[in-house]
């Protein structure tokens, strides 16, 4: 809850870079923008996530087991493929192999490799971590429907929040649309989910 703002504000304040050069500029002039820029503080709500997707596995499987576990699995891979994705810090050291390059030829060199890059951050894995996450979502909400540990809003928004995360964000200005879109409701979700785990190990 308190990262969707802050790297909501950062977009706004400092927008990504469509190119590559503008990429190695920004890690010059404000290297730790770029990492944001880069999706850093996701790389922390996904490793966030493996906690919270276990305890809601421990919570759910007595009601249905087979479908956590699926639930579980696919989240952990998604986790996983985000992880992967990410050439935050491989574009920060492009970056400063550029600004040290003393040739065109070695600048051409370095800057084919951060279009790999830049490719790669929003390529495949990103791809398969954001339905795969979607997918997580969509299960778990389902079985939260079926029992009586979170209530039918809490299944509700998460199952509105997966739905919208079925278009990815790369899907161009559409999926910019339904990223943002996605955000309130899983908000609210995170928010209703947080309370009842604290609830749920209080007891």
């Amino acid at each position: 809850m308190v990262i969707i703002p802050i790297q909501s504000f950062i977009f706004v304040t400092w927008p990504p870079p469509t190119t590559v050069l503008g990429y190695f500029t920004l890690f010059q002039n404000k290297w730790f923008i770029g990492l944001l820029d880069m999706d850093l503080l996701y790389l922390l709500v996904s490793a966030l996530m493996l906690p919270v997707y276990l305890a809601l596995y421990l919570s759910l499987k007595r009601i249905n087991e087979s479908f956590m576990v699926i639930a579980l699995v696919l989240g952990l891979v998604g986790i996983a493929a985000h992880f992967s994705s990410n050439t935050a810090f491989e574009m920060l050291s492009l970056s400063n192999q550029y600004a040290a390059a003393t040739t065109d030829v070695q600048q051409s060199i370095l800057l084919a490799a951060g279009q790999g890059m830049l490719t790669t951050f929003q390529g495949t894995a990103f791809d398969v971590y954001y339905i795969l996450n979607a997918i997580t979502l969509i299960i778990i909400s389902f079985v939260m429907l079926k029992s009586n540990i979170f209530s039918k809003k809490t299944a509700y928004l998460g199952l509105l929040a997966g739905l919208l995360m079925l278009v990815p964000s790369t899907a161009g200005t559409i999926g910019v649309y339904f990223a943002f879109a996605s955000l309130v409701p899983w908000a609210i979700f995170s928010v209703l989910v947080a309370r009842r785990l604290f609830q749920l190990g209080k007891s």
